[in-house]
């Protein structure tokens, strides 16, 4: 008897217990929203995600987005990267933390800070550092897998740079620049008649909103299935020739804040608006310019190098011919034999820490010591004209041209196309 009685206090005991636990513990777990093949997305992670696309939106004066069409929005781009990250993985893709540190300093030095200045930048605008780093990392993956499957595989042909120079000099396309914004109503791969009818109603509606006075870029937040969704359909600057012909034929009579009818493609119904359009620049500044390069070695230090160049720009300066010199010092196989001549180059043939000196230099006059990746310099540069682009050039922009355009098509339809292939269960509260 008296152990029943013990026995039933202790039982009492713990029931309390659990019952105060219960009643502290009122905080929800954290569950899972969507389920994408073998991985999730849980609640938690997508709010994170949301705050600091929140942020990012916040600096761009779009934070007047509602919080549901966000958290939509934010939640597709989500189960996309997942998709790709998964599949990354199957390629054994990976970005380790010292490529991803190299990464971000580049990233700070761009903005002229130390990785260390970035780092307080970040965190001072409200961003999580650490989820940033890791965006970051999946970022550069996901880049490194479209490169694999997509872009490696697009090829440009003789004959598509012929054609592409041809209706470019007659139509003047090459010569025009656009700002554009872009909303995508997306339709399935296999798309039934209901499928495209339903997306052409939606992107209709969307257009006559634009025409009474709602924003593009909040609809495009809200409501695209673009890649630059979240930017607010921003596709940026391109040149004409780097659009699809459907954009350009659907864009083309458009002013400034103008936005086309939708038009229709194999991934869906796009209405573009114009920011702004001009015309692009034809002539190019070229320099004629000659150095002298002193290599560093372990035996040779940077002081020496420097050293040496200043004794020969006086020599130089004293009378010596500067093509003699370099014949007899410079360590450039390429334009030692030829007294130290470059010859003609535009913007963009150097490294930057070469470019820029060029740039500042007086016609004539004999550069300090200056360090390149390639070791040390001394220039001088002999003229200057402006110059029409050459075949090649043409040719080269051509070619880069084509390929970006086939290259942004190929990749919106696999996109498209992994996104249906996945398993994707969303999970109800």
């Amino acid at each position: 008897m008296q152990f029943k009685i013990i026995f039933r206090i202790t039982l009492f005991s713990v029931l309390c217990t659990i019952s105060t636990l219960a009643t502290a513990a009122i905080k929800p777990l954290d569950h899972i929203v969507v389920i994408v093949n073998d991985d999730v997305i849980t609640n938690t992670m997508l709010n994170n995600r949301v705050v600091d696309f929140r942020q990012q939106l916040q600096l761009s004066q779009l934070s007047r987005i509602d919080p549901e069409s966000l958290k939509k929005q934010v939640l597709e781009r989500m189960i996309r990267d997942t998709i790709q990250l998964q599949q990354a993985k199957q390629f054994g893709i990976t970005v380790d933390d010292l490529m991803l540190n190299r990464m971000l300093e580049q990233i700070a030095k761009t903005n002229n800070l130390s990785l260390d200045d970035f780092r307080s930048t970040i965190e001072g605008e409200g961003i999580n550092y650490a989820r940033f780093r890791e965006q970051t990392r999946d970022e550069i993956i996901i880049k490194q897998l479209q490169q694999r499957v997509v872009a490696s595989k697009i090829s440009v042909s003789d004959q598509e740079v012929r054609q592409y120079i041809e209706q470019s000099e007659s139509l003047d396309a090459s010569a025009v620049n656009y700002h554009l914004r872009h909303i995508l109503i997306s339709t399935p791969e296999a798309a039934s008649a209901e499928d495209i009818s339903k997306a052409e109603n939606k992107a209709r509606d969307i257009y006559n909103r634009i025409l009474d006075g709602e924003q593009f870029e909040d609809l495009a937040i809200k409501e695209s299935n673009g890649r630059n969704a979240l930017n607010g359909g921003d596709l940026g600057d391109r040149k004409a020739s780097e659009l699809p012909q459907l954009f350009i034929d659907a864009i083309r009579g458009l002013h400034a804040g103008e936005t086309s009818t939708p038009v229709k493609s194999a991934s869906g119904f796009h209405l573009l608006q114009v920011i702004s359009s001009s015309d692009d620049q034809l002539m190019i500044e070229q320099t004629h310019a000659r150095h002298i390069l002193i290599r560093t070695s372990s035996e040779i230090s940077d002081n020496d190098a420097k050293q040496l160049l200043s004794e020969l720009k006086r020599k130089i300066e004293n009378g010596e011919k500067f093509a003699v010199v370099a014949s007899e010092f410079s360590e450039d196989p390429g334009s030692k034999i030829k007294g130290g001549d470059l010859g003609w180059s535009g913007p963009g043939d150097f490294v930057p820490a070469f470019e820029n000196v060029v740039a500042d230099m007086e016609i004539g006059k004999i550069s300090e010591p200056f360090k390149s990746k390639f070791g040390w310099h001394i220039l001088e540069v002999l003229e200057r004209r402006d110059h029409n682009k050459t075949q090649a050039n043409k040719e080269n922009l051509a070619r880069d041209a084509i390929q970006k355009r086939k290259i942004d098509e190929e990749l919106r339809l696999w996109l498209r196309r992994i996104r249906d292939e996945a398993y994707v269960e969303f999970i109800e509260d």
